[in-house]
């Protein structure tokens, strides 16, 4: 079963498919195909791990904001004055 986007993507490449079918020999990958393929999953490999750093970053960044918050009522309620 042939992906559609990467069989267009082979199609359009037209003056650099030679470069790109010496790529892909001097990696070891039988066809273009296979290089493509490849290609195409590390990308999404790479998006997902991107979007999972910033998931996380977010996450992060609302704990110490909670921290903060929490920092900002302790002082309060330890103030004498009030």
């Amino acid at each position: 079963m042939q992906n559609k986007q990467i069989s267009e993507k082979i199609a359009n490449l037209k003056g650099r498919r030679q470069y790109e079918e010496k790529k892909a020999a001097k990696l070891g990958f039988n066809s273009l195909y296979d290089y493509f393929e490849d290609k195409f999953e590390k990308e999404k490999l790479a998006d997902e791990a991107k979007r999972n750093s910033l998931d996380e970053l977010a996450l992060k960044k609302a704990r110490l904001k909670q921290k903060h918050m929490n920092r900002k009522i302790k002082q309060r309620k330890s103030c004498s004055c009030c």
